[in-house]
């Protein structure tokens, strides 16, 4: 299990900035760290190659949200896929409360683009929301279904989080407010990809994990309702650099069309397929590719 102090985290992604070898002369595709990211890098990186003259490079693996916010504005990539949410919360920092997916994604269009010259396209289909999991024997013998519920029995419980949702402002904090929950201990913050591991292996009780994580669906774990939608939605959108679009006509159009297929069944399915059935991200991302029909024919307009 990684544990992580702010200091160490901060140093750690100021030396990731600071490593940063020049871009290539084509267009970059960026990813944070963890599976779903590394799969919808790998899959606009294939699937925008036949528009790339120029050809398409990967910078997979930044720390989270804010790095590869900043190397985007910085150039180091031309896009990545980020989410509403998580746009709204932690690089608007928006107190106002927006709850409908439209409403989201038009307030955080409007905004990226006014304030950081970024161009944030339409989602691509599926909502990635937090999910705060329970092992599932826990959850049954508890009755614990909904967020709610878990109040009176969060002194016995122990939560793993990942970095980034015990800093920003819809993370922990804000929820242990919103359902009054008092947990046994502070959070223990771990890399993404290991709370998964430490769930099963009961060293937390419930993890702050993501609505498309494929290991849910595969594993008896439950995922508790948001009754009291604390969770704005998170759509994930492509985020891109206004000259990369503006300078490549067909990236744009490319990029505009692949908006709305993929839903959350193919991401769960992906997420799966890498984390449960330890396929390569590339493999997967270009089975699903070949998978859709729509792809190749978008492909013949140019």
């Amino acid at each position: 299990m990684i544990y992580l102090s702010r200091r160490s985290f901060l140093a750690a992604a100021a030396l990731a900035l600071a490593g940063c070898r020049p871009r290539s002369a084509g267009t970059t595709v960026g990813s944070k760290n963890f599976t779903e990211q590394l799969i919808l890098g790998e899959l606009l990186a294939q699937y925008l190659q036949p528009f790339s003259p120029r050809g398409i490079s990967r910078r997979f693996y930044l720390a989270g949200t804010y790095i590869c916010h900043q190397a985007l504005l910085a150039g180091r990539i031309d896009m990545y896929v980020e989410y509403t949410g998580t746009a709204l919360a932690a690089i608007l920092k928006e107190k106002k409360v927006l709850s409908g997916h439209e409403e989201v994604f038009e307030f955080v269009k409007e905004q990226y683009a006014r304030r950081f010259g970024l161009e944030v396209l339409p989602p691509l289909g599926f909502d990635n929301s937090f999910a705060i999991v329970m092992r599932g024997p826990d959850a049954r013998r508890l009755a614990v279904q909904r967020l709610s519920q878990l109040a009176p029995v969060s002194p016995s419980l122990r939560m793993g989080v990942g970095y980034e949702f015990l800093e920003r402002p819809d993370g922990y904090a804000g929820l242990v407010g919103k359902y009054g929950l008092n947990f046994a201990e502070a959070p223990r913050v771990m890399d993404l990809g290991l709370m998964y591991r430490a769930l099963e292996s009961k060293q937390v009780d419930l993890i702050a994990a993501a609505n498309t994580d494929g290991l849910i669906a595969a594993r008896d774990l439950v995922v508790l309702e948001d009754d009291a939608h604390y969770f704005p939605p998170y759509d994930a959108v492509v985020i891109a650099r206004r000259e990369v679009l503006q300078s490549s006509p067909s990236i744009a159009a490319a990029l505009s069309r692949l908006s709305g297929h993929i839903s959350a069944e193919d991401m769960r399915r992906m997420n799966y397929a890498v984390d449960g059935e330890k396929k390569d991200a590339a493999v997967v991302a270009h089975e699903f590719l070949e998978r859709r029909n729509s792809f190749a024919a978008i492909r013949q307009l140019y």
